[in-house]
């Protein structure tokens, strides 16, 4: 077991109940203030540490450090150091933090220097995206879809089952969460209609997701396999992959999404490690057919993560909308990386991966809102008494996401993003 995974580790720093960011989390993130400049941090309970300040004041020491590491604007320098490195450092910051280690609880002056309430400190994007991907990974989601256009007998397409499907997204326009965007424009197409019109999406959706983010590179023509796919992913994020949907029903044959999907997608600030996640491990569903050799892996590499998504319009109460778990994932990340690698694809260090929608066997654990509206034919009440086929202007979209487990909890936090009326 992983020291900082010990579920009997309680720490000195008061961790609400029901706390996300628990002494067995330690996640990392980037963090500014109004005095000081993007830097990485740690959460604990409602508090950032800053790791800067550790480092300044000799508390990772001997762990051989390059000078620095944690003054840097993303953790892109961090995570290059190697899956045995963070582990050490995030080891050393669970020691720091547990209840019997006075070396940082008794020092007051460095306590005062390097604890902020999360609430008074502004997060960044914790990561420089080289390249991303985005795989279509929940077999539920891709019926669903598939249903609708095609008709259940031919709802999944008949490679679905045999290679995890992805495309390549746009790296330059994944951000972090509570960065608000403005509705996209872009030509639609009505069924009636002779000629394409431009507009303003009106038919915008979220699409619940889990991200992972890569820490090693592989050289151009060696691919990477399940057994070593640990130890290129470095840890998770939720990710809220916006959709255009009437946008991407002009646009999207024969090479698939386009503007639909690169005018914004939102990441959540804290990076959960994959060490983190390790207690939370399931098996994943059978896979029938029986994949190609390349493409099995052994022991469970699915996560238990309850996942939510909550609408809150302008000036109202949120209305939850959506419940639903990463475990749900036909494909998992050691499959996604082994396949997106297979060809001899060379992955960069803060490369970033979307699972692609998450949804579950029943309508209250669907991703998105084409499924739950079922393409609009039943709209979702919110709590203000208004209705949702798709988001509205004004409307601010949140994912959650926690593991928990014999009492134990780890979790995100939120991704949360508003839509501004397009410009």
């Amino acid at each position: 077991m992983i020291k900082a995974n010990d579920p009997k580790l309680k720490s000195w720093v008061e961790v609400p109940a029901n706390s996300d960011f628990s002494i067995q989390n330690i996640p990392f993130g980037i963090f500014k203030t109004d005095s000081l400049g993007p830097r990485a941090a740690t959460a604990i309970g409602t508090q950032v540490l800053d790791l800067m300040v550790l480092e300044q004041n000799g508390y990772f020491e001997g762990l051989d450090l390059p000078e620095n590491i944690f003054a840097q604007p993303t953790l892109n320098t961090f995570m290059e150091l190697g899956k045995a490195k963070t582990r050490q450092v995030r080891n050393r910051i669970s020691d720091l933090l547990e209840e019997g280690n006075t070396e940082l609880k008794n020092n007051a002056e460095v306590l005062k220097e390097a604890f902020f309430e999360q609430s008074d400190v502004g997060m960044c994007m914790p990561i420089q995206v080289p390249n991303y991907t985005d795989f279509y990974s929940s077999e539920q989601h891709a019926f669903n879809v598939g249903t609708m256009f095609r008709g259940p007998e031919n709802a999944l397409m008949p490679n679905w089952k045999h290679i995890p499907v992805g495309y390549h997204g746009r790296a330059s326009s994944i951000v972090v969460s509570g960065t608000d965007f403005h509705r996209p424009k872009g030509q639609t197409k009505a069924d009636d209609a002779d000629m394409p019109s431009f507009g303003p999406c009106r038919l915008l959706d979220f699409e619940l997701e889990m991200g992972f983010i890569t820490c090693k590179e592989n050289p151009l023509g060696e691919p990477v396999s399940t057994a070593e796919a640990d130890e290129y992913i470095f840890g998770f994020v939720l990710l809220n992959d916006w959709s255009a949907r009437d946008i991407q029903k002009w646009e999207y044959v024969p090479l698939g999404p386009f503007l639909a999907k690169n005018f914004a997608s939102h990441v959540s600030p804290w990076i959960v490690t994959m060490d983190a996640l390790e207690p939370f491990t399931v098996a994943g569903p059978a896979q029938d057919p029986e994949v190609l050799p390349y493409l099995k892996y052994e022991g469970d590499k699915h996560f238990d993560v309850k996942l939510q998504v909550g609408i809150q319009p302008e000036g109202t109460e949120e209305t939850v909308v959506s419940n639903s778990n990463f475990k749900y994932m036909y494909w998992n990340v050691k499959q996604q990386l082994a396949h997106h690698t297979v060809n001899g694809c060379n992955m960069q260090v803060g490369d970033l991966y979307g699972s692609g929608t998450i949804s579950g066997p029943t309508k209250p654990e669907y991703g998105s809102m084409l499924e739950i509206t079922w393409r609009g034919s039943e709209p979702v009440k919110m709590a203000d008494g208004s209705e949702r086929k798709f988001i509205q202007d004004g409307d601010t979209v949140i994912m959650r996401g926690h593991a928990e487990k014999g009492g134990v909890r780890v979790g995100f936090g939120e991704v949360a993003a508003k839509v501004l009326p397009a410009k």
